[in-house]
């Protein structure tokens, strides 16, 4: 799913560049196969071995926030996007 400031594609454009610029190096030896979510206006993130748990985390953390989801360590994973919060 798209955010309404950002296409698809700026999305997936910001979210590879922080991942390769910032945080490969940084999770890539304790967290490979781990789910890392990012906000791409900030370079925030949320990691998990679960990827609806990455999701969720970040979701609560960064309400509304245009977000890029990878597998750490492997090739990504396709979500891009925002995701609603729901409280529950």
């Amino acid at each position: 799913m798209g955010h309404p400031r950002y296409s698809a594609k700026e999305i997936v454009a910001r979210g590879r560049d922080l991942y390769e610029r910032k945080l490969r190096g940084e999770l890539e030896p304790d967290h490979t196969g781990e789910y890392v979510v990012i906000n791409i206006e900030t370079g925030e993130y949320e990691v998990h071995r679960d990827h609806l748990a990455a999701s969720d985390r970040a979701a609560a953390r960064f309400a509304g926030a245009p977000s890029y989801t990878n597998r750490i360590g492997q090739a990504n994973i396709g979500r891009i996007g925002l995701r609603d919060h729901v409280a529950g």
